[in-house]
């Protein structure tokens, strides 16, 4: 996933906005919610609120935001950070250069006195850090230290002295610059405009040439030298309105088809402040990033378990082709002691009838041993496969429900798609919470549970008949839907013994099920299972007050009475949900159950 880097038209509208709304403040909190974002806590005369510093590779970018979420800090660069700046007021925030994307944060004791403190944000992609140092320059700490076998230019360790990026070459604009002048520059060679553009100046960015293109109707690829008179004059116009916003402070942010903007170029969504556009666009793009990361390290293993497992149940079906030799070990021995006097010593072998058949059947017999002795060894060889027998069928039965059951959980975990990424956030740490209690401890170590848990609505549809139709997205959500929030009048679907989610069609008292209503949510329990993508899928319905709970088995295993079997179609369910919400509980009599076939 490509995300729009934070240039420098960005930056100086940010820090803009940002020493309009935040300066002078102290300095409250410091949080650092992993090793890419950290969290100021200022409070000003009339607010308090939070500034976001991101050196993330990607999306390194700084503004107003959000609290931060309420888990944890481990990290020793914000505590450093605690440690020197507590309590201290900020007192500037400006770029360190008006060409270069580093922001200087100063902190003093007070507004007005010198500044003891710098804290540096370098907004430089990959090469994105922050950096602490004292008024003389000296590095205390560095949210990524840089040794010289790193990099002999401009190595960041503590200790030594701050040295800012290296110097730009490139010409600075001027608003002032004249028409010939600038034309001549970005014509001196035969290359496409973006090139001319971004090797003759300054903060310039691939996306703001994009931007200026698009705003032209003009591939940024032409060569200098195709461009018409008039395509250079309003070239021109477009260049003086983004140096006039640079020098005035007159900027439009809002989101566009491509990313975002604060020169109002393309606008699709304005926003009132850049800070809440810069929000709005990093926070959904990398929740969804970090959402498919998340996925894919699930899946994986997910799928290696699974593996596994089924090597284990390969191990066990051999075992088991062994136990079915058990008879025939029991009837050469009977066939011995019936027959011991056929034996003489010397004999590697012995031939005797069959009791049924009355075919002779070859036994082999040790020479170190009688035939007395081969035949107990062929009792104590049955007797040992009846044992393995039964103790091979309920370790076998075990990874199949194993297995069964981690199905179920990579058929929730691809169902996420469905979702927002916030909710999918959340569903998945109910996931990983699970799966952890049934012994597999999956986080990846970059993984920051949330502090507290969020309710997750069902997955809320409305059938033909104006009924809610209610799914679930995880087994605790399976499990409260129907054993929590299911009433004796409403019916219960699900994919027959095909891992899915469980569907609940409400019906008030008496009403009738109607076969519209009922083939509803049958599509629905088709399309959330394992089998979504096969043209008709098995479901079973029964009402929900016979369906059970199974004891000793892994969340989300139910057993049914007085089912019945209708045929869903996932191509037919309906994909617009109707409201998020939770069902109104119902009060439920349930009676004791018999056992069912599990579902």
């Amino acid at each position: 996933m490509n995300l729009q880097p934070c240039d420098l038209t960005t930056l100086v509208a940010v820090c803009q906005e940002l020493r309009r709304d935040w300066l002078p403040a102290r300095l409250e909190r410091v949080i650092q919610t992993d090793k890419h974002h950290l969290y100021l806590g200022l409070r000003t005369w009339e607010r308090r609120g939070w500034l976001l510093l991101s050196w993330h590779p990607q999306a390194a970018r700084l503004h107003q935001s959000d609290g931060p979420p309420d888990m944890p800090d481990t990290f020793t660069f914000s505590q450093q950070l605690w440690h020197q700046l507590g309590q201290l007021a900020l007192t500037d925030l400006r770029l360190l250069d008006p060409w270069e994307r580093v922001v200087d944060f100063s902190f003093a004791p007070r507004p007005g006195d010198a500044p003891r403190w710098h804290l540096y944000l370098e907004v430089m992609g990959r090469y994105s850090n922050a950096i602490l140092t004292q008024a003389d320059g000296t590095i205390v700490t560095c949210a990524h230290q840089v040794s010289p076998q790193e990099s002999r230019v401009r190595p960041l360790q503590t200790g030594t002295l701050y040295q800012p990026p290296p110097a730009l070459t490139q010409t600075i604009p001027r608003w002032d610059e004249p028409f010939e002048q600038w034309q001549q520059r970005l014509n001196l060679l035969p290359i496409p405009l973006h090139r001319a553009l971004l090797e003759n100046y300054r903060g310039l960015s691939v996306k703001l040439v994009r931007e200026m293109g698009a705003q032209l109707h003009l591939d940024p690829a032409t060569p200098v030298q195709h461009l018409t008179p008039e395509q250079w004059q309003h070239l021109w116009d477009l260049w003086q309105t983004w140096l006039r916003a640079l020098r005035d402070g007159q900027f439009a942010p809002g989101l566009t088809d491509q990313g975002y903007t604060v020169l109002g170029w393309g606008v699709t969504q304005p926003f009132p402040s850049v800070s809440q556009v810069l929000q709005q666009y990093y926070h959904q793009h990398l929740t969804a990033q970090a959402l498919q990361h998340q996925r894919q390290h699930l899946q994986q293993k997910l799928r290696h378990q699974q593996q596994k497992l089924q090597q284990k149940i390969q191990i066990f079906q051999d075992k088991l082709k062994e136990v079915t030799q058990a008879e025939t070990y029991r009837q050469r021995a009977d066939l011995l002691m019936a027959h011991l006097h056929c034996w003489s010593p010397g004999m590697t072998e012995v031939q005797v009838p069959d009791f049924v058949t009355n075919t002779l059947i070859t036994i082999p017999i040790a020479p170190d041993k009688t035939a007395l002795q081969t035949a107990q060894d062929l009792y104590k060889q049955y007797q040992k496969l009846k044992r393995a027998k039964a103790t091979v069928e309920p370790l076998l039965e075990e990874i199949k429900t194993q297995i069964a059951y981690l199905e179920a959980i990579e058929t929730q975990v691809e169902q996420l798609e469905a979702a927002t990424p916030e909710n999918a956030l959340a569903l998945l740490s109910e996931i990983y919470s699970e799966l952890a209690q049934q012994g597999y401890d999956w986080q990846p170590a970059t993984y920051r549970p949330r502090g507290r848990s969020t309710a997750i609505p069902f997955l809320t549809f409305t059938s033909p008949g104006g009924y809610p139709i209610y799914v679930g997205r995880n087994n605790r959500q399976n499990e409260a839907l129907t054993f929590t929030y299911a009433g004796d009048y409403d019916w219960w679907f699900h994919a027959q013994e095909i891992p899915g989610s469980h569907v609940l069609l409400r019906l008030p008292a008496g009403a009738p099920l109607e076969e519209a209503d009922m083939q509803a949510a049958a599509d629905i329990a088709a399309y959330y299972s394992r089998s979504r993508h096969s043209q008709q899928v098995p479901v079973v319905y029964t009402r929900a007050r016979y369906v059970q709970r199974l004891k000793g088995y892994p969340p989300g295993t139910v057993q049914y009475r007085h089912e019945q079997v209708t045929w869903g179609y996932p191509a037919q369910a309906p994909i617009t949900q109707s409201t998020w919400q939770y069902p109104q509980q119902q009060q439920s009599q349930r009676q004791p159950r018999q056992k069912a076939p599990a579902g």
